[in-house]
């Protein structure tokens, strides 16, 4: 079996040298280039047959490696695995936007040499750490996402729009909405009519519940 071939792509020497000097003697990967900008890491992933590449984010005080993993994935069939001692989750998300296949922390030194074994077979797990960050953050851009949402639609309702929703929500009738607002039930049904059109549901009700689960009432 052929071994797997790996370029490095770290700005500290003193790192890459001991990560070299590590994945050497592991008998299934060979360290075929080490770049230590990203011109250089370009130009060896395009000129070298490489199967996996170890990405550090930060290069030169910033985060190269991410624009890097993104042209790398667009132009070869490499695998990058990212090497990071950073926990943002924000710029772990963008790693795998980018099409990073893994994301290591430094501190998991020992991790590396599956994470080579696991990217190059297509296989690779998510490390626990990083998907729980991952999931907190595709929970927050969830939250942000239904807060717009919430937001453009409330926007289209008037304030006795929502008046008229929350006292729907609240149980009340067409006509004891009349008689609570003091105005003609045709004004309260043409208010409904208006609201189910906005909300794109078919039953008051159905329309109080949405904009209280949306949390605009």
């Amino acid at each position: 079996m052929q071994p797997i071939k790996v370029l490095l792509v770290e700005d500290d020497k003193d790192w890459r040298r001991g990560l070299a000097a590590y994945l050497a003697r592991q008998p299934d990967i060979t360290v075929v280039g080490q770049a230590e900008t990203g011109v250089e890491a370009l130009r060896l992933v395009n000129s070298s047959e490489v199967d996996v590449v170890l990405m550090d984010i930060m290069l030169a005080d910033h985060p190269e490696g991410i624009r890097l993993t993104a042209e790398i994935a667009l132009s070869c069939t490499a695998k990058v695995i990212m090497l990071s001692s950073l926990e943002e989750k924000r710029i772990i998300l963008d790693a795998f936007q980018a099409g990073a296949v893994d994301y290591l922390l430094k501190s998991d030194f020992a991790a590396i040499p599956d994470a080579v074994r696991a990217a190059a077979r297509n296989r690779s797990p998510i490390n626990a750490g990083v998907a729980d960050q991952l999931l907190d953050e595709f929970r927050r851009l969830k939250q942000l996402e239904q807060t717009y949402q919430a937001q453009v639609m409330k926007n289209l309702l008037t304030p006795a729009e929502v008046q008229i929703l929350a006292l729907i929500e609240a149980g009340l009738t067409q006509t004891d909405i009349a008689n609570r607002l003091v105005i003609s039930i045709h004004t309260v049904k043409v208010h409904v009519n208006h609201i189910l059109k906005k909300l794109e549901e078919t039953s008051s009700k159905d329309a109080a519940k949405k904009a209280k689960d949306m949390g605009i009432i």
